[in-house]
């Protein structure tokens, strides 16, 4: 099977862009952003100030700021006075640019690394903040101008990680056979194997026949191979005349429907069971007739079926009475079943057709290559998917596409029931995992993506680095 990587539109990992040679003569040696269990935000910062020209009447502040959108909080700022100005705001204090709590310095005393520690509550806002450092200069005149800024951090806490998830490529059809069976009551004259069509309830018997051949007849893209006819009586009445009635009456409906049709090149089987015991064990199995261990114990046994049939009728005449009512008529059946070969496709205009017309006429291949025509994790993506599952309910790849389908949609119970069926391929199991984390359950992913990796799912390597991560803390070293 071909493999589609499919990589979550939640983004997955965070850039960070230039850091303080955008502000000019300072350079950010070090910062660790920090979000603690008591919902404190701690900022650290080493900022190198040693290149930092500083005139005598001058003041340069640099102030981190968090801001998430329109929402701006300015943390305390670092600022190093010029002489004169250090001396001047002394004296008129009310008018200083800088407020207690900051960090105040001279340009002597500015010669090396600053170290710079803050702690904020961490408001609901701030997920998915960025962090700024901006330099603000304050000249002779007291007016405060913007000079430049960086964006040291552009998302913190760090983006949630979202594993990659992986579309299955269907294994390719050469011939798209399929099947349509149902079951027919047809009702017989007493001993009879003649049809008639209008005796009793045979014409709704026999329009489920012809029903079910040309709900496929009437394709222009389907042609019938075969069709397959198994008669059944009830075991009321001599083994040898049931075996009668079962082999004329299902000969009598073959030809009738080859009377209904005229097929060419349509291949004809019949068979037929003289007395359908094995559905006359599914009822009384299901019943609660009294004694009913006892007329299970009789059906299951080596007797043959006149005997068992004798036993039954003489010794439980009760339950034997409701059975001849209730049961027998129904253990008089045609089982048919229509086989029928599909052209494929391949142009995705036309497999779109078919999908809002006969989306049962496609293989799952075909909804794969409509796939690739959608935008992932769309509606339209989604939908393909779970209509594709609900076609084939039993396929492994078609439970494991519609689960990556489920874990985009955000419904994760879905998911989990479709990776039941999902098989147990390395793909399988590291989408368990992905869906453990889509869950915020990391540490339940771990296992299912350690077992992934050993069978050969380089995806689950990513995985299990991105799941150890703390993504409270964010240091610059590790990203240089």
């Amino acid at each position: 099977m071909k493999r589609y990587i499919f990589l979550a539109l939640l983004a997955l990992m965070t850039t960070y862009s230039g850091y303080s040679q955008e502000i000019p003569d300072v350079k950010i040696k070090d910062f660790t952003l920090e979000l603690k269990d008591d919902n404190k935000l701690n900022v650290d910062i080493e900022i190198d100030l040693s290149q930092l020209n500083v005139k005598t009447t001058q003041v340069v502040i640099l102030t981190p700021c968090v801001i998430n959108g329109a929402d701006t909080l300015k943390l305390k700022s670092v600022a190093v006075y010029g002489r004169n100005r250090r001396i001047y705001y002394k004296r008129n204090e009310h008018i200083r640019p800088t407020v207690a709590g900051d960090i105040t310095l001279t340009k002597s005393e500015a010669r090396d690394v600053v170290t710079y520690s803050t702690s904020i509550p961490f408001s609901d806002w701030m997920d998915g903040c960025s962090v700024e450092i901006k330099r603000n200069d304050c000249g002779c005149c007291g007016h405060t101008t913007e000079v430049a800024s960086t964006e040291i951090v552009d998302r913190f806490p760090i983006e949630a990680y979202y594993p990659e998830l992986i579309y299955l490529r269907p294994e390719h059809e050469n011939v798209k056979t399929r099947q349509i069976s149902g079951s027919a009551f047809i009702d017989f004259p007493v001993s009879k194997t003649v049809i008639y069509p209008d005796y009793r309830n045979n014409t709704v018997e026999l329009a489920k026949i012809t029903g079910t051949i040309d709900s496929v007849k009437n394709d222009k893209d389907v042609t019938i191979k075969s069709i397959s006819i198994k008669g059944y009586a009830s075991p009321e009445s001599p083994y040898d005349n049931n075996k009668r009635l079962a082999k004329g009456r299902t000969e009598a409906l073959k030809a009738y429907v080859e009377e209904m049709y005229h097929f060419d090149n349509v291949t004809f089987t019949t068979d037929y069971e003289p007395e359908d015991w094995e559905g006359l064990e599914r009822y009384v199995e299901a019943s609660s007739l009294p004694h009913k261990e006892q007329i299970l114990e009789t059906i299951r046994s080596d007797r043959n079926p006149d005997t068992k049939e004798w036993i039954i009728k003489s010794t439980w005449k009760q339950e034997y009475r409701h059975l001849l009512d209730h049961c027998y008529p129904a253990l008089r059946h045609s089982d048919y079943v229509v086989e029928y070969e599909i052209r494929s496709y391949s142009d995705p205009i036309e497999i779109e057709q078919i999908l809002h017309t006969a989306p049962q006429n496609l293989s799952l291949e075909e909804f794969y290559i409509l796939a690739q025509t959608y935008e992932p994790g769309s509606d339209k993506f989604n939908d393909l998917y779970e209509t594709a599952v609900r076609i084939y309910p039993n396929d492994p790849v078609a439970n494991l596409n519609a689960a990556n389908s489920a874990i985009l949609k955000g419904d994760y119970r879905s998911a989990a029931r479709y990776l039941n069926k999902a098989g147990d391929t390395p793909e399988a199991i590291y989408t368990r995992g992905a869906l453990e984390v889509y869950m915020e359950n990391n540490e339940a992913a771990k296992p299912y993506f350690e077992e992934a990796l050993k069978q050969g799912n380089t995806k689950a390597e990513a995985a299990l680095t991105e799941i150890a991560k703390n993504r409270h803390i964010y240091k610059m070293n590790d990203k240089q």
